[in-house]
């Protein structure tokens, strides 16, 4: 699989459980019914909940992407090799099959040097000079030279995985057309040009459970967007193409990535159904959250029929059962150091002038924040200062009660307004408040705006 072929499916960063599981059914999906290869992948470490559910059902993670950026993989060419010890006529051989350079390697499979044009010329000037005797060498003689004799032994070296922008200073400075590109032990994989590293290949992308330019994955605008299926309030990136944009109100994406499959006449495999309904549960709480719809309802009991089957992982469970144990799995927060909780779900947003950062945790019981709410407030602040946010608040939800609390870093005109009590302790009080998209996000962005 190679980024430049292949279109990648991918949420948001700090990916939840929907995140991943509507990229992953989605993928699936589309393997089955487009042309083209498909690819599943996610935009940051995955949370406790998340790995819990892929364990469960014995399923690998998707692909990590850092960013959208082109990595020198997508422009490097396996060119043919010999060893510095060969006669230069094997060199010549590959070259000419190459457009001008054959790579030289040591026995361990690192770059040793390159000979090319350039390293080639300039062995003949040496060699030849404007001594006249020197004119009577014979082509057999030269070809009978050592490869060591006529490489360029200072060719840089790229690592595959490396973004080809952070690297174009040095390209352009370099009075080479070739450069060799290795992995991460520094043993050859390629050989890359200049032409190719100033104008790469750029990357496709479908993203899923978002459209905000602020929580996709980084070096977006270097890649070329084809589609978005999505839940949340509008925000997207503009394209250069026109896309299929898909922004449905259901509590969750997999709900509408289940609608897509049962849509097509397929079924999808029971682990695979399980992980759709692990999303469908955790976006909408068990079906309680206020974002829940009725189509929401339906797939739940579809994606039950598909997963909880004889042979599957979930043969013993049932829904109940299953959504205990999911919910469970990415609550508390004894388990996690404050910096992990705060950054787990945050998402960034922007209104009335105001950058601001939202955060959402699940507990049993909120009486656990006692112990934690001075390192979170830490945490908080540390997050605000590195985005250079206006504000931050992490929703510390107790997915028992369905209630929260509003733990807050910084101030702005309007926050005031929130109808949220205020505690002795410093949190607001926000009972019956369980959706972030639904509940507090709307309410925040009306006081910024008041």
């Amino acid at each position: 699989m190679k980024r430049d072929t292949a279109t990648f499916v991918i949420g948001h960063i700090n990916p939840d459980t929907d995140a991943v599981a509507s990229a992953m059914g989605y993928t699936w999906l589309l393997n089955n019914t487009r042309q083209g290869e498909f690819v599943a992948a996610r935009a940051g470490h995955l949370n406790p909940q998340t790995r819990w559910v892929l364990s469960k059902l014995e399923l690998e993670p998707p692909l990590y992407m850092r960013d959208a950026s082109p990595n020198f993989d997508v422009i490097m060419h396996r060119v043919d090799t010999t060893t510095p010890d060969q006669p230069l006529r094997e060199a010549w051989q590959i070259a000419a099959r190459t457009g001008g350079v054959a790579p030289l390697l040591n026995a361990n499979g690192t770059p040793y040097g390159m000979v090319t044009a350039q390293s080639l010329t300039g062995f003949l000037i040496e060699t030849i000079g404007t001594h006249a005797h020197h004119e009577e060498l014979r082509v057999r003689e030269l070809l009978n030279r050592s490869c060591r004799d006529v490489c360029d032994v200072n060719v840089p070296k790229f690592h595959m995985g490396s973004r080809i922008r952070d690297s174009l200073p040095r390209i352009l400075r370099e009075e080479r057309d070739a450069f060799f590109v290795v992995n991460e032990e520094g043993a050859y994989v390629g050989v890359c040009w200049q032409r190719e590293a100033l104008n790469p290949p750029r990357i496709n992308l479908i993203l899923v459970d978002h459209n905000e330019p602020d929580q996709a994955l980084a070096a977006l605008d270097e890649a070329d967007l084809e589609e978005i299926l999505d839940h949340h309030r509008l925000g997207n990136a503009s394209t250069r193409m026109p896309i299929r944009f898909t922004v449905d109100v259901v509590g969750s994406t997999s709900t509408l990535v289940a609608e897509r499959i049962y849509a097509a006449g397929l079924s999808a495999p029971p682990v695979l159904a399980g992980l759709l309904l692990a999303g469908l549960i955790s976006d909408t709480l068990l079906l309680s959250s206020p974002t829940t719809t009725e189509r929401d309802h339906a797939m739940a009991r579809r994606l039950s029929r598909w997963a909880l089957v004889p042979g599957s992982p979930l043969a013993d469970e049932t829904l109940e059962s299953f959504a205990d144990g999911l919910l469970r799995a990415g609550a508390g927060l004894g388990t996690r150091e404050p910096a992990d909780v705060v950054s787990a779900d945050f998402k960034r947003y922007e209104s009335s002038g105001v950058k601001f950062g939202v955060a959402q945790v699940e507990v049993t019981n909120l009486v656990e924040l006692v112990d934690h709410l001075e390192p979170l407030r830490d945490a908080l602040d540390a997050e605000r200062e590195r985005f250079g946010l206006g504000f931050v608040m992490l929703m510390v939800t107790d997915i028992v009660l369905g209630s929260s609390r509003l733990v807050l870093s910084g101030r702005v005109p309007g926050l005031d307004e929130l109808p949220y009590p205020h505690l002795p302790d410093g949190t607001l009080d926000a009972p019956d408040v369980v959706s972030r998209k639904k509940q507090l996000l709307p309410t925040i962005l009306s006081a910024l705006s008041s």
